[in-house]
């Protein structure tokens, strides 16, 4: 028989809405109650009806008199009702009472209008689920093609109301990616035989014509050009409809940096030929970006840092940014330090996921290794494949002065970096899963006297390992890896520039040691620098309540002069740190000590900043 002919999309929504107040009539007082919702040894279905009640949702913001509340009651009963229909329970029975009292016993709007305010009136509900229903005839009917001819649902699964729904999503889904654009598919239409325990469902399908994508404007812009719009734009007019390649083009356009939002709407007709228009509509962002950030280390002492940037210079996505940093007050340092510089970058530069990057930097360092005044020029390729990874080449030309043990030389280096990065981390400033790695590779020329040939390579990485989904805190419990290993060829120790050399020591690489302290040093107890270097560290973050953290750390590294690693002293720190997560970023503060001494070394080194150390 035909038993069951309300929509099952609005058992789902009454589920997930939980409904509000129905009309009612106020009595000379609001009578206080509590209720009791007794378990039904399904707790999928326990919760359910606990989200469906309006009796508990609207206990507290909503009182009510003695008719309301009856009212309220029996409202709840036919939620309950709906609930259990909608796991597949459709022989259940709900019992409601009040003080004991169904609802339907006479006199009992009376009793508890004379009923005193203590004790509170006693709702309690029980719920008897009776036999699981189960899918019978899952038919499909109307012109489909053969290939979804046979529905997912399978004939014996439950007859609940949510996988039911999800069919007819999926049927629609599958409908528009083989081009049915103006495809519909009826609400699912279901008939119950209580006599088997069974569900028959039967969803009615029209498919209309395969479509293609007709016109496609642009609207919203402002200051980008269109036609650099149209140039990534993934799509073009005369393809087969697919809502897939449709997402993934709105997604790319998003992905761009100059658009707040990126929506993507369709025609419901058809044109004169028979194509679906669309329109592609963007809201710009603010073309300026200020950023300035403060950070304190006892290493490196106090840095305040600040940017500014132009996200499209020209129209056409050119991202300018000129920044600047200084150092002052670490023990690590002699004098104040300062680097200023800019970024150019050119984006779809002779190929999609192209971009030319053109950099010019000039610092001042004044570290208890060296001393140095220098400016970099930059010119490099770089280009995204695939989704998470990214390559370049490119040339770098510089010009620098180095004092180190009181000998000062001029170098003139031009080197080709060559580097490849992936990166599929969930987040930038507080991962919780994924990986990031970085392989690099410098070929250098040194010019003039003195000079050298020599390679620099280095392959660097961190991995976020989220512990909290083993107990059920998703995000809360991450445990973080880092490593680090670079080898310079082609030059001894002495031969290659002081600031080419390999250092460890600081929050990048040792923490608990200075920056550049890890390592070989002068008779005069300063560092050396060398040419081989391995670093790694492991970090536990553990975060509580709703904005604090804690991390502990250990962090442990060598720098060598040898012809490779394993011939330096392995240096180990290890500390703890607190957190304070904000939008922004987690604000950081770590100290650490060393746990094998140093001539000269600090007993314990203090770190401050936005972001974990890596």
């Amino acid at each position: 028989m035909r038993g069951l002919t309300p929509r099952l999309a609005l058992i789902a929504c009454v589920l997930a809405v939980g409904s509000g107040a129905p009309r009612t009539v106020e009595g000379a007082d609001p009578v206080p109650y509590a209720v009791t919702i007794a378990p039904s040894g399904n707790p999928p279905l326990y919760q359910a009806l606990n989200d469906a009640s309006s009796l508990k949702s609207l206990h507290d913001a909503a009182p009510v008199g003695a008719f309301a509340l009856v009212a309220r009651a029996r409202s709840d009963a036919a939620r309950f009702t709906q609930a259990l229909h909608s796991f597949g329970f459709y022989k259940g029975t709900v019992r409601l009472t009040i003080d004991g009292r169904p609802l339907d016993q006479d006199g009992l709007t009376e009793m508890l209008e004379q009923a005193p305010a203590t004790p509170p009136a006693a709702i309690a509900v029980s719920v008897d689920p009776g036999p699981l229903f189960h899918l019978g005839r899952v038919t499909i009917t109307g012109d489909v093609p053969a290939d979804l001819k046979t529905p997912a649902l399978a004939p014996g699964a439950p007859a609940a109301a949510a996988p039911v729904l999800a069919e007819q999503a999926r049927l629609l889904t599958d409908l528009r990616r083989q081009g049915f654009a103006l495809a519909k598919v009826a609400e699912p239409v279901a008939y119950l035989r209580p006599a088997d325990d069974a569900l028959d469902v039967t969803y009615a399908v029209v498919t209309g014509p395969r479509v293609d994508l007709g016109p496609i404007r642009i609207t919203g812009l402002d200051r980008v050009n269109e036609s650099f719009v149209r140039k990534r734009l993934l799509l073009h007019p005369g393809e087969r409809f697919d809502p897939v390649a449709i997402e993934a083009a709105r997604q790319d356009l998003a992905q761009l940096g100059l658009f707040a939002s990126v929506r993507t709407q369709l025609a419901t007709t058809a044109d004169a030929d028979g194509r679906l228009p669309l329109d592609i509509v963007v809201a710009e962002r603010p073309v300026h970006t200020v950023r300035a950030a403060i950070g304190y280390s006892t290493d490196l002492g106090a840095e305040v840092s600040g940017s500014w940037q132009h996200r499209n210079l020209f129209g056409n996505a050119e991202n300018l940014l000129l920044s600047a940093s200084s150092n002052a007050g670490g023990t690590a340092q002699r004098s104040p330090g300062y680097s200023v510089g800019g970024l150019l970058t050119l984006p779809e530069f002779g190929h999609r996921d192209q971009s030319l990057i053109l950099g010019l930097t000039a610092a001042s360092q004044d570290f208890q290794a060296y001393s140095r005044r220098g400016v970099l020029a930059t010119i490099r390729l770089e280009r995204r494949f695939l989704d998470h990874w990214r390559g370049s080449v490119g040339i770098s030309a510089e010009q620098e002065h180095i004092v180190q043990e009181a000998v000062a030389r001029d170098y003139t280096l031009v080197g080709l970096p060559i580097e490849a990065r992936y990166d599929d981390s969930d987040n930038l400033l507080d991962p919780t899963s994924g990986v990031r790695a970085i392989a690099r590779v410098t070929p250098t020329q040194s010019l003039g006297k003195p000079s050298a040939t020599f390679t620099v390579t280095e392959l660097s990485g961190s991995t976020y390992l989220d512990a909290g989904r083993l107990w059920g805190t998703q995000g809360r419990s991450i445990v973080a890896v880092r490593g680090l290993v670079g080898q310079s060829v082609g030059a001894t120790q002495f031969q290659l520039p002081p600031d080419q050399r390999f250092y460890a020591g600081g929050s990048q690489t040792v923490r608990g040691y200075r920056y550049q302290s890890v390592g070989p040093r002068f008779a005069d107890n300063k560092p050396q620098g060398g040419t081989s270097i391995v670093a790694g560290g492991v970090e536990l973050r553990q975060r509580f309540l709703e904005s604090y953290g804690v991390v502990a750390f250990v962090d442990a590294g060598e720098v060598s002069a040898g012809k490779g690693s394993g011939t330096g002293n392995l240096s180990i720190g290890a500390g703890l740190g607190a957190r304070y997560y904000t939008a922004i970023g987690p604000i950081r503060l770590d100290v650490a000590v060393p746990l094998s001494k140093q001539p000269g070394g600090d007993s314990l080194e203090l770190y401050f900043g936005i972001g974990h150390a890596f």
